[in-house]
Order: C-alpha cells, then structure tokens, then sequence
C-alpha cells in the first residue's frame, strides 16, 4: 500500500475541489438562465436538482468500483464522460437538454468521494481524522469557491461561458491526477452486481452508517434550500445580480477551513458532542437567517455559522463511517453521501416551493425544521452513532 505523502493528500485536496465545484457553478447563474430560456424561477430550478440527483446516482453506481475497480482506471472513463457533459451544457440550446447534461455533470463528478476513502485508507489511524479533514476542505473550498468565480464570470462573460471554462479545467486535471495519483489496486473479487448488492447489507447492518447518513442529508438538504433561493433573495429585496450573490461563497471559506481543525478534533474529542454542537449551530445561523430577509449583515453572519454547523457534522460523519468496515470504505461512503446529496436534492425542490408560496420566511423555517430534526434524532439514538 502506497504511503499518503502531503503532496499526494494535498493533491488530492485541490483536486476533489475542482471537480465538485462542477456541481455548483449553476446556483449563482439560476436568473441568467432563467431569463435565457423565458422559463419561471422555480422551472430554472431543475437545472440545480438535477445535478445534484445524477451526483447521487454517480455516487450509487460509480464509487462502489473504488472496492473493485483500479482508481486510475475509473477516472478515464468518468473524466472523459465529464468533460463532454460540461461541454454539452455550454452549447445547450434549451432547458431540458441543460437539465439533461447537468445530470450527467453531476453523475460523473461524484469522483471527489473516491479521493475521501482513498485518504483514509492511507493514512494511519492516529492521522485518519486529519487526512479526512484536508480533503474535505478543499471539496468545500471548491462548492464556495464555485459560485464566487460562475457568478463572477456569468455576469461579465454570460453563464454558457463558465461551462466551457470548466471543460479546460478538468483536461489539465486528468492528466495531472494520470500521473501523479498512486495506483490503488481493490482486493474485491466479486462481480459488479455483488458489488451493489453488498451496499444493501451494510446499510442493513450499520446503524451508525444510516444515521450518519440521514444526519448528513438533512443538513444538507438545508444548505441547498439556502443556496438555491439566495440568488432570487437577492435579486428582489436588494437588486443584486450573480457576481454578489455568488460572492457569498467566500463567507463560507471559514467553515471550510476549520474542516481540518474538526477532523482533528474527532480523533480526540467525543463525536456525539462534536454532532449536538454542530446540530445547534445549524438552528441558530436558520434563526438569523429568518430576521434577515433585508439585512445583509445578518445574512453574512448566517452563511458562516451554517457552513461552520454542516462541515463539523460532515466530518465526524464520514471519521465515524470510516473507523469501521476498513474493506469497504467506498461502499460505507457511497450509502452516506448517496442520502448526503439526496437530501440536497430534497432541499432544492423544498427551498423552491418554500420560496415561491412563503417567500424568505418559508425558507428560513424550512431550514429550522431541518436542523432540529437532526438534533432530535441525535438525541434518541446517539447510542448508535458510534
């Protein structure tokens, strides 16, 4: 087994940042598109779920391989799917071939959860945390850093603009990763379909899996709802197009950064605090965010503490799944990330509908019930979690 060096893990890092930033340079572009194709805000909408649902399918189908399959193997194949998609995007010429192609945007851009496993499969038990930790800021860096740059560059360059600008992006990635990336070669034996049905065992027998995947998925359903309504939030109680909006991104740097110090400090501190605490994080930034519909300042204080809340429950999510079943590390991590981002799914549709019936004020209690979801489930079966 190749020893995890800082540049292999550091690469790593960057690489899983650029690749899910895929999934998130339409939020900010939403109106553009909107207006592009004369369809409603919340028909534009299915342009951000549908990435988000080919990414769970992507993480359903594609990341079991990382047990069976060479790694170097499987990014041929998905980076060559992916960068065709981005392309096909670009040159959309109406809705639903937009909607098409975002799905398989996001179905092959699930490649950054084979980067997380591979990380803790490397590193020693003491340095799992941390290693994790790295990883995931840089994924979290990209999904901020996504909607600063599409938003900037939609407004000065148009919204198909971004699509091909991330086609390039992810040529010099591949080739990159090629050569540099350590070849992992999986024990796995059995045929692809075992390969899937095994998911179903582990989620059978994996209390803590299941919890740690609906945990996930319920805050992350609300940071989706908050993302894909912001824009239009903006849009009519301030009169500011993508380039702000998208610079909202930047706050939530914060909450990425302090993604090693978390992974640190759940290979020391216990795990079911870190949650609770990150649980009431989340209902407190949806408790300023609910008495922020014309306060800017409110909103950028908001941004913060929830990307703070959902990163310190995302890490000790995935440091709890990854300290077990050490032999399907990819199969554990596909069934929390597949409930992961289908709660963002979730979170896309509701925020939509909470904005077009309630406006901000739906989306904010949206987001409350969510989060205090997430603390009385805790609550009832911490017992489990580890």
């Amino acid at each position: 087994m190749p020893k995890l060096t800082n540049s292999v893990l550091y690469l790593m890092s960057i690489s899983a940042g650029l690749v899910v930033a895929n999934l998130y340079y339409n939020q900010p572009l939403l109106h553009q598109m909107s207006v592009a194709f004369n369809v409603s805000e919340s028909a534009v909408s299915n342009v951000a779920l549908s990435t988000q649902l080919g990414y769970a399918f992507g993480l359903l189908f594609v990341i079991p391989l990382g047990d069976k399959v060479s790694n170097k193997k499987i990014l041929k194949f998905d980076f060559l799917l992916m960068i065709l998609a981005l392309i096909a995007a670009g040159f959309s010429n109406s809705l639903f071939l937009l909607i098409i192609s975002s799905f398989v945007i996001g179905f092959s851009s699930a490649i950054p959860q084979l980067f997380v496993p591979m990380a803790a499969q490397l590193a020693d038990d003491k340095d799992r945390g941390r290693a994790i930790g790295i990883v995931m800021s840089g994924l979290l860096i990209g999904i901020l850093g996504s909607r600063v740059i599409s938003g900037l560059v939609g407004a000065e360059f148009g919204w198909r603009t971004m699509y091909y600008a991330a086609a390039i992006i992810m040529v010099f990635l591949f080739f990159l990763l090629h050569y540099k990336l350590p070849k992992i070669n999986p024990n796995y034996k059995g045929s692809y379909l075992s390969l899937l049905k095994s998911i179903g065992f582990y989620f059978k027998t994996e209390p803590s899996v299941r919890l740690a995947a609906l945990r996930g998925g319920l805050a992350f359903a609300g940071l989706s709802a908050f993302w894909t309504t912001l824009v239009f939030l903006m849009e009519d109680s301030f009169g500011y197009g993508s380039g702000i909006t998208g610079a909202f991104g930047l706050l939530g740097v914060v909450g990425a950064l302090a993604a090693t110090i978390v992974g640190k400090m759940s290979d020391r501190i216990s795990k079911n605090k870190i949650i609770l605490f990150s649980a009431l994080l989340l209902i407190l930034s949806w408790g300023i965010f609910l008495f922020s519909a014309n306060s800017i300042i409110g909103l950028v204080i908001g941004v913060i503490i929830v990307d703070l809340g959902l990163q310190a429950l995302h890490i000790t999510n995935q440091n709890i799944i990854f300290s077990k079943n050490p032999e399907a590390r990819n199969r554990v991590n596909t069934i929390y990330m597949v409930g992961f981002f289908t709660g963002g799914a979730l979170g896309t549709t509701l925020g939509a509908y909470a904005w077009e019936h309630f406006g901000w004020t739906g989306v904010s209690v949206l987001g409350i019930v969510l989060s205090v979801c997430i603390s009385l489930i805790h609550l009832l079966f911490k017992h489990k979690t580890v």
